[in-house]
């Protein structure tokens, strides 16, 4: 019953979560509520991991939920899950995109979409912040983390430097802070 749930949650997650990796965040919020599968803590250390990784982040996201959930066919399961409606709305656009692409409707349509994927992003990166709060132990490391998350941002914004730096040097500061 697991791979069945699991396979339902992340089809509709798969079939809803327009607009990439990021905007599966919101609905994984929303499995840490309604399942015991992983908590938030779990899922900002699944966030984690699944951008270190190579692979499309909403991939790396369910592969991560389901293989916690349910072990590697809970992956497997989830992955497909995730994938498969895509796998046939890019197959059915494909073979209409060209006669539409320049309609009204169509267009539209991604107008109102963009809206509504960037707030799914900025409520992701609160909860995020918010959960980031939650597990720092003092004060001094908040404000070290703040202070570590304003240098990165001013770094990214003056240098747009390939992401892969950013996040080699963000892990070379945590060892290094850590020690």
């Amino acid at each position: 019953m697991i791979y069945l749930t699991l396979f339902y949650e992340f089809f509709k997650i798969g079939l809803f979560a327009i607009g990439g990796g990021l905007a599966t965040i919101p609905f994984l919020f929303s499995l840490t509520h309604r399942f015991d599968w992983f908590t938030t803590q779990d899922l900002v250390s699944m966030i984690a991991v699944s951008e270190s990784t190579p692979g499309p982040l909403g991939v790396n996201m369910a592969t991560f939920a389901g293989y916690q959930t349910a072990g590697i066919w809970g992956g497997i399961v989830a992955t497909i899950g995730l994938v498969f409606p895509a796998l046939f709305i890019i197959i059915g656009i494909s073979k209409i995109l060209n006669k539409f692409k320049e309609s009204f409707y169509v267009q539209s349509f991604f107008y109102g979409l963009r809206p509504a994927v960037s707030v799914m992003i900025l409520v992701f990166v609160f909860n995020v912040c918010k959960v980031i709060v939650d597990l720092t132990p003092n004060l001094r490391s908040l404000l070290l983390s703040g202070f570590l998350f304003l240098c990165y941002l001013l770094l990214i914004l003056r240098y747009k430097m390939h992401p892969i730096f950013f996040v080699l040097l963000a892990a070379f500061m945590g060892i290094l802070l850590e020690l």
